[in-house]
């Protein structure tokens, strides 16, 4: 059933199709995206290796080189697969930009395999920021998805059978991901302000009009062993005397948490942050599952965001199941201490040598990086670093611990950013009302600035 009426006019989508493959496909999609909204602007891209002709195509491929791509891109006959993919991933990003900063766009879907799914994700991670609709079905949808989706928050639909031709499997699958980019898009659409331009707004402050508290959009980041902190902080905020009003955004310390968040501060989107659990680095310095990569800590310190940083979880490296777990850290000669969090985790407790490292890496980002020293500061929790590594916990190593706080210590001295003994453990009450009185008092003299 068709749904035609819009008090804010049609819906504009976006559809990236390799035409040349999934054309047939692509055409249902299309059909039916309109038999639920019948007015939608639809703007088909294709992003195919060869040329493909339908009237219902609005971006041809040789338009899409010829307005995206660099002079010598027209002729791509001679080219690798691969090379050819790399040429329509950049256009079809470029297309995407373009489109996304000129006009009003609510939504983008794609269908393909997994050169479809690579190409089309690719462009969607790199053109579009959080929250405007990104949806991809895919024949790979199921598994690993992490090289598609990234940190980004593109929803992969699993198509079930091969996008090739027309059955009644498909043809449901697709006809539900044309139904849900078209809500997705319509709430996208309702949520924006008539003059609101079509970019993600970095404003921190409430309208004239709204009492004095001005808002201040706060991330925090967190893990299982460090959510009572979190918990604490906030419900704390709000009772602080303070001009402003937080908004807090929670980034769960998995990887993908860390680069979310660290990719909203670079598109504005964060004023401040309690970089309280730190753990990927401790993933990224000893080879767990969950790092954030080597520019952790980079980007908040770019961007010259008042943020408080603490070691949270650094004492604890992720694995998948026990079985696993690699040679180095499973196999009991190594006396490795390990502790099965669950059926599909297992953490290693770190030792003195990585603490040293991951000490080393925290100091040396914020020193190379920080481009307003003075409203970072560093919090050591010397009671423990997470629920395991408190006093009795199964992760208890104090001289481990001290190597690490040293090395933060030693590292930052000189480098203008603070750092912070406190003597209790991170879950502590005390510890994370200091934190947060911390965060708010450095909010205010950046203000000051």
């Amino acid at each position: 059933m068709s749904s035609t009426t819009n008090s804010k006019g049609p819906l504009s989508i976006i559809i990236l199709g390799t035409c040349d493959t999934k054309l047939h496909e692509i055409l249902y999609l299309r059909s039916q995206i309109l038999s639920h909204s019948e007015d939608a602007s639809i703007t088909l891209v294709d992003v195919g290796r060869s040329p493909a002709s339908d009237p219902a195509i609005s971006i041809p491929r040789n338009k899409l080189l010829t307005e995206y791509g660099s002079p010598n891109t027209a002729d791509l006959s001679t080219l690798h697969r691969s090379q050819v993919m790399d040429i329509m991933t950049e256009c079809a990003t470029a297309c995407l930009q373009d489109r996304y900063s000129t006009t009003s766009v609510h939504g983008v879907v794609a269908s393909g395999g997994s050169g479809g799914t690579s190409l089309t994700s690719a462009a969607m991670r790199r053109a579009l920021p959080f929250l405007i609709p990104k949806l991809i079905v895919s024949t790979v949808a199921s598994g690993d998805t992490a090289p598609f989706v990234g940190e980004t928050d593109i929803t992969l639909m699993y198509s079930i059978v091969d996008i090739a031709g027309s059955n009644s499997i498909l043809d449901a699958v697709l006809d539900n991901a044309a139904g849900g980019i078209v809500g997705m898009a319509r709430a996208y659409q309702q949520r924006r302000k008539p003059s609101e331009p079509n970019r993600q707004s970095s404003s921190s402050t409430t309208s004239p009009t709204a009492p004095q508290k001005r808002k201040k959009r706060l991330g925090i980041t967190m893990f299982g062993v460090t959510t009572p902190c979190v918990d604490t902080i906030r419900s704390i905020l709000p009772t602080l005397p303070s001009p402003y009003t937080f908004e807090i955004y929670v980034f769960h310390a998995t990887g993908h948490g860390g680069l979310a968040m660290e990719r909203l501060v670079r598109s504005h989107g964060l004023d401040a942050l309690i970089d309280l659990t730190t753990t990927e680095i401790a993933d990224y310095i000893v080879g767990g599952v969950m790092s954030a990569g080597p520019s952790r800590l980079e980007a908040a310190a770019k961007a010259g965001i008042p943020q408080v940083v603490s070691l949270g979880a650094c004492d604890i490296v992720n694995f998948g199941p026990r079985h696993t777990l690699p040679r180095e850290f499973g196999d009991p000669a190594a006396g490795r201490r390990v502790y099965e969090h669950n059926s599909s985790v297992t953490l290693v407790r770190t030792e003195e040598g990585e603490c040293r490292l991951i000490g080393d890496f925290v100091a040396g980002k914020l020193r190379e990086c920080c481009i307003r020293p003075g409203v970072v500061e560093a919090v050591i929790p010397e009671g423990g670093l997470s629920a395991l590594g408190g006093k009795g916990g199964v992760f208890e190593d104090e001289r481990a611990d001290e190597v690490l706080f040293q090395a933060v210590e030693e590292g930052l001295k000189g480098s203008g950013v603070r750092v912070f003994r406190d003597p209790r453990g991170i879950n502590d009450e005390g510890f994370a009302r200091g934190v947060a009185e911390r965060l708010v008092r450095l909010v205010e003299s950046g203000e000051d600035e």
